[in-house]
């Protein structure tokens, strides 16, 4: 009988069957094509079986699936439509007084220069408010409801029902929605994660008037946080009947539909699941957590290598990346669409790098992406009229081969790629580029050729896309040489020697399916049913049995469910997770352990979730808080049904001793190297025991591999190919400026200031920071320039260099190897005083001043002041908003100065009405998180330096900074040829009826602009005055937004 995994994705579904014979059977087929077929798993079936059977299929309108033993399938049919916003109409049904919880959510902004800014597009048309409330119970209480009932929630929390359910008016209000026409519902009613009953009575009501789809927060994820478990429900809600009508019509092309038929789908979390349980909130990541099943179980096989894995999956529109390390790592809230779904998903980050990012030159900067060129007009290789884009600049250097693509190009879809209008694009996009270079002071005059140009974008396509996997070792505190980069997707392989190299991975895999991974990765997946509830249980001895009797239950649901599916007990395991944090913090850690069976008696130890616990969250954040105690938010099963008939690839036996046939010959353009002659070998002429010496192309129908000079691929015993990457010693480039270096300097300057960021929220402890990411980062120049920052906090932006400066003027000579310099004050460059900025002067042998800055600054809950907070609203003198500190050495000679800083933090309570920190322990470990996050920095711009040296490495600072402001220059020259006079004016009042004047006077000739306060009234006697700091960063970020 035939077996058929299939990735419906958005461009392209990829198949891989297995035939009775045996046989394996790999197909590619364009997603959308009406012309000639409805829906292409359905077409890929019906070619696959007919070819097969040869005749003896007939010629039927609909599969016969009696010839099909099972079909699993991933979709992106759910992502499209939530990106789209192509779901079923819903309403949300929430409690009374909160109808606009989920439009306000958490206030975050993705882009922070983003001038036009667009609020999220909310799923739900319509709000129903019900008339209920419940409450955990709380002892100070101020709010008599004495009389009202108290129940114990799934938690074990007590809570008081202060209202009940006024069914009636329910009935009465959805009725209203029902005959409008919306038949979905969305539930989240407050502290249902506890107590969902509220919930239940309202389904019950629901299906009574006739609504199709109700979908409960509690049910489909009962956890803590009515924000993101509300926009989950509405998610699942809106998604789950367009899943459900592609399920229809998928169904229809069979002649007994899907009875009798195994279908399974695959979930965002890497498991797979029956077609009926398929549900919107689980299906986002469907397709490309095949890729990653696919990498994990096949990358061991071949190698002798426990190292970690990256999975490197490079599309036409993005590249996903995803790390794996005996097990599948789990996020448990991500954003898709601007909606947050807290449900687990595999940990994929998706950067805009891909085949088909567009190109651009812009104010001396080579820019590939985020805009794409997508499928159609697509490259211009594509015969479109399209864009330049990743593949015209493979394409353009002999890396992409047109006589091995097929001929399904230009208006008829029936002719090759077009090199010749990629290579007069580049050559056009070269004259621009060479004229800018002629026409500036700063560049090398160096013409650049049009092989030269699109190499550069291929290098900053690279560490575009290097980002993200720093982002995901570097940032979690793994070392990113130490991993194995796994290659897979359609582009991938033509820069995968490219990106390790650049990472410092030594080894590549790809496997021989790497064109339709994801589809493969079906194939050798699991059927996962998870179960979760929510706990408020102290992790210790006084709990644990309670904690155990939650877990029994949670595996007996697991395993019945499994075994309703027909896996046998042998076939049925568990992995059992306790979702744990410290008390008074408010991040959690998914914590597992792996000595634990689903037929184990007792599964809480102090020696194994708390070992485990206090392992990861010292790996994970840099520390462990010894005084608290530990607490267990929820407890999670995932029951997982292993088919054991397909785990592997077929090997080979023979290993040959013979040459591989090169198959042809081209000229490929490389770094510093230019054309060579490089051969080409078809995949399906190479044989366990082949090795290939770079430079080489290998070839696959569904992907291309470059192998790059001073790497060497060997073909294993299951038919993939390992190639192992060589260091490269850096040739010196030199110190005159080049737009390519300085594309790459500015990805990897910003990555730094990003790692830094991430290093301070994994390391800190209030939510200030960890949470609401109220810190920046950043890189200073020796004489206090920003060179780089990661986007974080406008107000910081400016600030944060005045703040160096002063430093560099204030201890002059005074700075040594081991200081770290803590700083809030307004007249040393600060905002306001919970902002405590934290400077490293960073220094190098040999070298007697500091060679360049790291700096962050973060938000504090408290340091002292009237009120808690530190941010009293009618104070009038600096003593009473806190600690105030123009300079101290919060590191000395490599100590860390406690005992002084305490004093600091202590000394606004010697006045009157005043008080100290009120967090003092919070306070310190946030300044060690802030150290610990400059130390990330400085040993990231170490390595940059011992990569290009010094002297490279301080250019391409100033150069950085120089280009800077020819960006801004530009912008206000072409400013104020738009404007009638060379002049800007703008009145304002503050609420006191303060008057706020500006004037901007531009030079149109310069780009000089004059930034004139004058006509500004006197400053207020309160808080509400702007130092010199805070209105510099004001203006900068105003320059930024509208540089776009």
């Amino acid at each position: 009988m035939f077996k058929f995994a299939i990735d419906r994705g958005g461009t392209f579904t990829d198949v891989f069957a297995i035939c009775p014979n045996g046989r394996i059977r790999v197909m590619k087929l364009l997603s959308v094509d009406p012309d000639n077929y409805k829906d292409a798993p359905l077409e890929a079936i019906t070619r696959i079986i007919r070819s097969e059977l040869d005749g003896k299929y007939g010629d039927q309108s609909n599969i016969d699936s009696s010839f099909i033993e099972w079909i699993r399938m991933g979709t992106t049919v759910a992502t499209n439509a939530l990106l789209e916003r192509k779901g079923e109409p819903i309403a949300l049904v929430v409690t009374k007084g909160f109808r606009d919880i989920l439009e306000i959510g958490n206030q975050s902004r993705d882009d922070i220069f983003e001038l036009n800014i667009k609020s999220p597009q909310l799923l739900y048309e319509e709000v129903v408010e019900v008339e209920e409330r419940v409450v955990l119970k709380q002892q100070n209480c101020r709010i008599d409801k004495t009389n009202c009932e108290e129940v114990v929630g799934v938690t074990g929390d007590v809570l008081q029902v202060w209202q009940t359910i006024d069914t009636q008016t329910l009935r009465q209000n959805l009725q209203k929605v029902f005959d409008s026409g919306i038949r979905s519902l969305a539930v989240a009613l407050l502290h249902s994660y506890t107590y969902p009953k509220h919930e239940e009575v309202v389904k019950e009501v629901a299906e009574e008037i006739g609504f199709t789809q109700i979908t409960l927060s509690s049910h489909v994820m009962p956890m803590v946080k009515i924000v993101p478990r509300g926009l989950t429900a509405c998610a699942d809600a809106y998604l789950t009947p367009h899943i459900k009508k592609y399920i229809n019509g998928f169904s229809s092309g069979f002649k007994n539909g899907l009875n009798n038929l195994n279908v399974l789908f695959m979930q965002s979390d890497g498991g797979l699941t029956p077609v009926n349980k398929f549900s919107g909130c689980r299906s986002i990541l469907s397709g490309p957590a095949g890729g990653v099943v696919g990498y994990s179980n096949t990358t061991y096989m071949d190698l002798n290598d426990n190292s970690p894995i990256i999975g490197f999956d490079m599309g036409g529109t993005s590249t996903d990346v995803s790390r794996y390390s005996t097990a599948f790592e789990h996020t448990f809230e991500s954003t898709t669409a601007g909606i947050t779904i807290q449900t687990p998903q595999l940990d994929i980050h998706t950067v805009a790098a891909g085949g088909g990012s567009k190109l651009y030159f812009r104010t001396g900067l080579f820019v590939v992406g985020p805009e794409s060129a997508a499928a159609f007009p697509g490259p211009v290789c594509y015969r479109n009229n399209g864009f330049l884009t990743v593949t015209d600049a493979n394409l353009c250097l002999g890396r992409i081969i047109p006589k091995y693509f097929p001929k399904i190009f230009g208006p008829k879809k029936d002719e090759p790629l077009d090199k010749d209008s990629t290579i007069a694009a580049f050559n056009k996009l070269t004259q621009e580029i060479n004229e800018f270079v002629k026409s500036s002071e700063s560049y090398d005059k160096k013409l650049l050729t049009i092989e030269e140009v699109a190499m550069g974008f291929i290098r900053v396509a690279n560490e575009a896309m290097c980002r993200p996997i720093r982002a995901i070792t570097q940032g979690k505190g793994h070392d990113t040489s130490n991993h194995i980069l796994a290659c897979f997707g359609g582009a991938g392989g033509q820069h995968a020697c490219a990106v390790a190299r650049s990472l410092g991975m030594s080894k590549v895999f790809v496997h021989k399916y790497a064109g339709i991974l994801s589809a493969y990765g079906m194939a050798l997946a699991d059927v996962v049913h998870e179960e979760t509830i929510p706990t408020s249980f102290q992790y210790n001895d006084q709990y644990f049995t309670q904690i155990d009797k939650r877990i029994h239950e949670l595996i007996n649901k697991c395993v019945e469910e499994l075994k309703r599916q027909g896996f046998q007990d042998n076939d049925i395991s568990v992995e059992i997770y306790l979702n744990m944090r410290y008390e008074k913090t408010d991040f959690p850690v998914m914590t597992q352990t792996d000595s634990l069976s689903k037929n184990s008696k007792k599964f809480c130890t102090e020696n194994n979730f708390k070992k485990s616990f206090l392992e990861l969250y010292e790996r994970e954040f840099g520390f462990t808080i010894s005084e608290r105690n530990i607490l267990v938010d929820d407890i999670r099963v995932r029951g997982v049904g292993s088919y054991n008939e397909f785990k592997s690839d077929t090997k080979s036996t023979q290993k040959t001793t013979s040459q591989p046939t090169v198959d042809d010959t081209v000229n490929c353009y490389f770094d510093e190297l230019g054309f060579l002659e490089t051969p080409v070998y078809l995949m399906e002429g190479l044989a366990f025991g082949h090795e290939i010496q770079g430079p080489a192309v290998i070839i696959d129908p569904n992907f291309t591999v470059l192998v790059e000079p001073n790497c060497r691929a060997i073909i294993t015993q299951s038919g993939n190919i390992v190639i192992n990457v060589e260091k490269v010693k850096q040739t010196m480039r030199g110190t005159n400026l080049d737009a390519i270096q300085l594309s790459i300097f500015s990805h990897r300057f910003m990555s730094i200031a990003e790692q830094m960021g991430r290093v301070l929220q994994r390391t800190s402890i209030s939510t200030n920071i960890k949470e609401r990411l109220d810190f920046s980062c950043a890189l200073f120049g020796p004489n206090g320039g920003l060179v780089s920052n990661a986007p974080h906090i406008p107000v910081h932006l400016g600030s944060m260099g005045k703040a160096v400066e002063f430093q560099i003027n204030y201890f002059k000579d005074d700075l040594n190897k081991g200081d770290v310099i803590l700083t809030n004050h307004p007249q040393a460059g600060g905002s306001h005083l919970p902002d405590l900025t934290v400077i490293t002067p960073v220094f190098y042998p040999d070298q007697k001043d500091p060679i360049f800055f790291v700096a962050n600054r973060g938000h504090h809950a408290d340091i002292g002041g009237l009120t808690p907070g530190s941010m009293p609203p009618h104070s009038t003198t600096l003593f009473e908003e806190g600690a105030a500190v123009k300079s101290f050495k919060l590191v000395k000679s490599g100590i860390f100065q406690e005992e002084g800083v305490t004093q600091i933090l202590m000394s606004p309570s010697q006045y009157r009405g005043c008080s100290g920190t009120r967090t003092l322990s919070d306070n310190l470990s946030d300044l060690r998180a802030q150290v610990a996050a400059n130390q990330k920095g400085i040993s990231l711009v170490t390595e940059l330096i011992d990569f290009y040296g010094l002297d490279v490495v301080q250019a391409y600072m100033s150069y950085i900074q120089t280009n800077a402001e020819l960006a801004v220059r530009d912008m206000l020259k072409k400013m104020a040829k738009t404007l009638e006079s060379r002049s800007l004016f703008a009145l304002d009042h503050m609420d006191s009826g303060t008057k706020i004047q500006l004037t901007i006077d531009i030079n149109e000739i310069t780009g000089d602009a004059v930034f004139d306060f004058t006509g500004t009234d006197e400053e207020v006697y309160g808080n509400c005055n702007a130092p010199t700091a805070v209105t510099l960063s004001a203006i900068i970020y105003s320059l930024r937004c509208l540089v776009g």
